[in-house]
């Protein structure tokens, strides 16, 4: 009895020294650790880094509400089992490359109300099982290529109430399971055509409160071939005023939000292109008559037009009779004539709605816009707005456009925030001429005939970030043209009549991020044209008369990340002005006239060029330009040009794009570097054969005659001949069901010729694979 007393004491003991094993986990002392759910939070404790005492099996982790400022690399590394991770309110300003690189089970990150102003290339590199990445309330402003690009199974990105201006080409990249994207609350202005490519999975967009003016101009990024799958996109509160024809052509979108913008007019045919509509809101506009909307939307179940100022009379009459006939139900109420005023739309029946004579017609729309502009009694909160101008308490947005002003209209709300004044007849915009309007960030004064801008012009516009002179009659500016504008970012000069750059003019203006002079008559740059813009990142020049290019105009381009000269008369690379342009990412020489490129043109930006456009140029021949450019470059277009040979693509490892459509293509052994690369990387290649004769139209991966070239005996032999050659179609699309009845009849019979004759079964199979070989052409 002893002996085993003994025992289970000795087996008791041991127990008891391994329990501590399991509860004396790693624990930092400010946090509270749940050893059972395997949980850690550290909230609000001022902690300045992450714990590096945290156990390694933590699957959650919260820090919210300390003080790090900056997620280094390799942040987690001591915690690789995470797969929840919230870093809000934490002061962060920057999340270095590879920071989160160990999480590669992390399925939600929230990085919101921080202070992060750049979303770098590889910030995000490690998270390849991320499925919600939250980054609302921070300061973003630029988002680097390939930020995403590693965030495969990423469902839902929030970017909401960031300081987003502008969507570059293919920033989303690499998102492909993505189906909710927010980038609500920014002030988007501009998204390139692009912008939104290979989000094929995208089911949800949301743009609104932004400041978006138009879905035509630029060319805008949602349609039917980028984003395929939308089915509810957001672009309410935008200052758009115009929604032109198929402006949305998005297959499968059903709810389209277009409420509280200041839409004055919209075709029936804005929506045609989208069949699948069955809620369509654009409540809260200006719009007044609406036609019905074309054949195109037979879904469409709700129109939301509330808040409109819509006249019930004979020019509603045929979109409420299209209502009835088409079962569509008509939300909102009548904003005139008198007697219907109030009603709801959907209780007025189209022999209600009839029009007076025109005189009766016209004394009554100015009663009511007297009534609407001009009330009897002063309301408590109504907004500021001067004769002939309609303005906005709710949005902040005054508008007076294409209402003949020969003079800027004063006595605006000193609230406003987007004031547009396009299309009216200014011709000279004299010095304090918006005086009490600090809050304006956007100042719209295209198409106004303006001739001259005169010194501290916006004096007063301590808040104004975007400003619009496009479309005038400008020649020269002021050297304090833009005196008083210290947030001025954006500028836009385009369509003016510029025939030299107006330097000297941005010395007042140390913040301008943009500037925008594409479609001027500038023949030359000077030296020192960024002289007091040395913070520019993009400068646009496309569509000018450029012939020459100083070697010392980029002087103080140290910054600039974005040189648009398609479109000019260049005959050369401007190499030695791009020496001080280091850091530049984005350079497009498209539709010049350069016909030869020699080496080392574009050495100066090796370490930081992403995208280089040199298509539809003429280019004849390309000698070692693309040396020192290998693991940087991203996207490389040379369509439309005259190439027969092409430069040696091997040392460009980090290439996701590559055009070389319609060059003419000499198929020989000199272009088996080519060949030999295609067959390596993983990219879709366009390259034709234009030479010689036998194999024009062929596609370069196609050709098997490259094996016979001394160093091509590695290629991939050609396909060898099947002994049932009639099944080769089978193999390639269109497949025999989808043939039309002649053809199967012809196929048909070939098979039975096949079985007859041994001469007769090779001519067959010779048929068949160039019938193979015709459609993978095409």
């Amino acid at each position: 009895m002893h002996l085993l007393d003994s025992f289970w004491i000795q087996l008791l003991r041991l127990l008891l020294l391994c329990i501590p094993a399991v509860h004396t986990a790693k624990c930092p002392q400010e946090c509270i650790c749940d050893q059972i759910q395997l949980t850690v939070t550290c909230v609000n404790k001022n902690l300045t880094q992450v714990p590096p005492t945290i156990d390694e099996i933590t699957v959650k982790l919260d820090l919210r509400g300390n003080d790090i400022q900056e997620l280094p690399t390799g942040a987690f590394k001591h915690t690789p089992y995470l797969t929840h991770l919230s870093l809000q309110r934490c002061n962060i300003h920057k999340v270095k490359e590879g920071a989160f690189r160990s999480l590669g089970r992390l399925v939600f990150l929230n990085l919101a109300n921080n202070n992060i102003e750049i979303l770098y290339q590889e910030s995000f590199d490690g998270l390849s099982s991320l499925k919600q990445l939250m980054i609302d309330r921070n300061r973003v402003e630029e988002i680097q290529p390939g930020a995403f690009s590693q965030l495969g199974f990423l469902n839902m990105l929030s970017l909401t109430h960031n300081h987003l201006v502008y969507i570059p080409n293919m920033a989303f990249q690499g998102l492909q399971n993505i189906k909710w994207l927010r980038l609500s609350h920014n002030f988007l202005n501009y998204l390139d055509i692009e912008a939104f490519a290979g989000l094929f999975t995208l089911t949800r967009l949301s743009l609104d409160h932004n400041e978006l003016q138009c879905l035509v101009s630029p060319p805008f990024s949602l349609s039917a071939s980028r984003l395929p799958e939308v089915t509810r996109l957001d672009l309410s509160y935008n200052p758009m005023t115009y929604l032109g024809e198929e402006a949305v052509s998005m297959p499968k979108l059903t709810h389209l939000f277009m409420d509280h913008m200041s839409l004055q007019d919209l075709v029936n045919t804005a929506v045609s292109n989208s069949p699948s509509l069955m809620h369509l809101d654009i409540s809260h506009n200006q719009l007044r008559v609406i036609q019905p909307f074309a054949e195109g939307s037979p879904k469409l179940a709700r129109l939301n037009l509330a808040g409109n100022p819509i006249l019930c009379n004979c020019y509603l009459r045929p979109l409420r009779e299209w209502a009835i006939h088409n079962k569509v139900k008509l939300i909102g109420t009548c904003g005139g004539p008198a007697h219907l005023s109030g009603e709801s739309l959907d209780a007025v029946y189209p022999p209600e709605l009839r029009c007076q004579s025109q005189e009766a017609m016209l004394k009554a729309e100015f009663e009511e816009a007297t009534r609407i502009t001009q009330p009897p009694t002063e309301e408590p909160n109504k907004v500021k707005c001067p004769a002939n101008c309609v303005c906005e308490a709710e949005t902040h947005h005054s508008s007076c456009e294409n209402r003949g002003h020969t003079k800027v209209p004063h006595g605006f709300s000193p609230n406003t925030r987007l004031l547009d004044l396009r299309g009216n007849h200014f011709h000279y915009i004299p010095s304090n001429s918006f005086p009490g309007v600090t809050q304006v960030v956007s100042l719209h004064l295209q198409r106004c005939k303006i001739v001259e801008v005169e010194g501290r012009a916006f004096s007063g516009m301590k808040g104004l970030i975007y400003l619009y002179l496009s479309e005038n009659d400008l020649t020269s500016l002021s050297p304090d043209a833009f005196k008083g504008l210290p947030q001025l970012t954006y500028l836009h000069l385009e369509k003016n009549r510029f025939t030299s750059f107006p330097k000297g003019a941005f010395k007042l203006v140390p913040g301008l991020l943009a500037l925008h002079l594409e479609n001027n008559s500038i023949t030359k740059l000077e030296p020192g044209i960024m002289t007091g813009a040395e913070g520019l990142r993009a400068l646009y020049l496309t569509e000018n008369a450029i012939q020459h290019v100083s070697p010392r105009a980029l002087d103080q381009a140290n910054n600039l990340d974005t040189l648009h000269l398609g479109g000019n008369k260049l005959k050369e690379v401007p190499t030695e002005a791009l020496r001080k342009a280091g850091n530049l990412r984005d350079l497009r020489l498209s539709r010049n006239v350069i016909r030869w490129i020699g080496p080392n043109a574009f050495k100066p930006m090796e370490r930081s060029l992403k995208e280089l456009y040199l298509d539809n140029m003429r280019l004849e021949k390309v000698s070692g330009a693309l040396a020192g450019l290998g693991p940087g470059l991203r996207s490389l277009f040379l369509e439309g040009n005259q190439l027969e040979e092409v430069p040696d693509f091997h040392p460009l490892t980090a290439l996701e794009v590559v055009n070389l459509a319609d060059n003419p293509l000499m198929c020989d052994c000199p272009l088996l570097p080519l060949r030999l690369w295609i067959e390596k990387v993983n990219l879709k290649v366009r390259a034709t054969c234009a030479n010689p004769p036998e194999l024009r139209g062929r596609k370069v991966k196609d050709v098997h005659a490259f094996k016979a070239c001394p160093g091509g005996e590695s290629l991939p032999s050609a396909p060898a001949v099947t002994p049932k050659p009639a099944k080769a179609p089978k193999a390639t699309k269109p497949k025999p069901m989808h043939l039309n009845g002649h053809r199967r009849v012809k196929m048909l019979k070939a098979k039975s010729k096949i079985h007859k004759t041994p001469t007769t079964k090779q001519s067959a199979a010779k048929k068949a694979a160039k019938s193979t070989n015709r459609r993978s052409v095409a």
